[in-house]
């Protein structure tokens, strides 16, 4: 049907106009902002706002798209602005809308314009020459009218999430910090075992599942939706993860990622566990592993764990140390009642992360029907 996307708004006809970005846009480079007297403008850089200072390079609607580093996030800003040269900003002509442009930049393939072999970057030649489709104005406003009111209702939903996982936290805080009951250590109601060993890359991406780093890292209770796959040899001895396991990170590039942990409710017979991570099996009939993933996260137990990561470059976690610690466990009743609480406000959390999933997903299928 021509230049037409597959999508469109019905009072909406003709075929889109094939142009280079040059044509349309003009391309303004940020320069550096270190002698210039604290304000109230804002610094941008490719991660976002930076810090303030008393002038602007430009004052308008604009959207960013990095020129090193981060290319592919482009975002979008209306005022007074001052912005770091690893940013370009764009002017727009009266061929287009700025938040058109903005929702544009997210449909380009920044990636594939890269210039370099290290770290990401474009050249304002190279952006220019990009060729684009765009419509008449009317039906640009239309579009990115619709999809910030998408953008809006993203935005919001990050708010919930925030809010939930504070509360979430000041809760589960509030509980451990003074929780009454017996003392005992790790060592005293489990033992611990290790991770994968013996691997290289080649025995890596079909075979076994094994639990990752992230999915530890990440989560209050393992997914089962994030596992990879490793070789395992018929006769190899490893160790398996087994239901109310709680598994802790053992190394990381900073002391805060060290001993992190979550705990596995699942059911597979054979599971493996990462090079990088340790895992604890509980035989005491007095710890609820469901309680345990919410102790284990709590800020009284990362505070604990913190002064236990040694190294300068790379962090790692001492088992046995690990091992001896000593915390409070309070009766199977009082664990099971805490669990029950938390764990209703993380289905809550995970109900608000899917709704946010699903909105995210609908902008991306709208940009990839609705634009050429």
């Amino acid at each position: 049907m021509g230049n037409v996307p597959n999508l469109r708004f019905p009072e909406f006809s003709g075929e889109w106009e094939n142009c280079q970005i040059a044509n349309i846009l003009s391309i303004g480079s940020g320069r550096d902002y270190k002698h210039l007297e604290k304000g109230n403008i804002p610094v941008f850089g490719t991660g976002g706002y930076m810090t303030s200072v008393n002038e602007c390079i430009y004052d308008g609607e604009t959207t960013f798209i990095g020129r090193k580093g981060s290319i592919n996030k482009p975002f979008y800003y209306n005022g007074k602005f001052w912005t770091v040269d690893t940013l370009f900003y764009t002017h727009s002509f009266n061929k287009t809308t700025p938040k058109f442009v903005y929702c544009l930049f997210q449909t380009i393939n920044w990636l594939r314009y890269n210039e370099a072999s290290g770290v990401p970057s474009l050249s304002k030649d190279t952006i220019e020459k990009i060729k684009v489709f765009i419509p008449q104005l009317d039906e640009q406003r239309k579009i990115s009218e619709m999809l910030s009111v998408i953008d809006e209702r993203i935005a919001t939903q990050n708010k919930i999430i925030e809010k939930l996982q504070s509360l979430i936290r000041g809760l589960s805080d509030n509980i451990h910090r003074d929780i009454k009951g017996e003392t005992v250590c790790f060592s005293g109601v489990g033992e611990a075992y290790s991770g994968l060993s013996g691997k290289s890359g080649d025995d890596f991406g079909d075979g076994e599942p094994f639990i990752t780093y992230m999915n530890v890292y990440q989560n209050t209770y393992i997914s089962e939706k994030d596992y990879e796959f490793v070789q395992i040899a018929p006769n190899e001895r490893q160790n398996c993860v087994q239901y109310g396991d709680a598994l802790f990170t053992l190394s990381s590039e900073t002391p805060e990622e060290v001993g992190i942990g979550a705990v596995y409710l699942g059911n597979t017979q054979k599971l493996y566990l990462n090079s990088f991570c340790f895992g604890i099996h509980f035989y005491d009939e007095r710890v609820l592993p469901q309680y345990l993933a919410h102790f284990i996260s709590s800020f009284s137990f990362r505070k604990a764990i913190y002064p236990l990561a040694q190294g300068s470059t790379r962090f790692n976690l001492q088992k046995n140390d690990f091992m001896k610690m000593k915390f409070v466990l309070p009766t199977l009743e009082e664990q099971e009642r805490i669990a029950k609480t938390l764990d209703a406000l993380h289905y809550c959390m995970a109900n608000e992360k899917s709704l946010l999933e699903q909105y995210i997903l609908l902008k991306r299928y709208l940009l990839s029907q609705m634009f050429i």
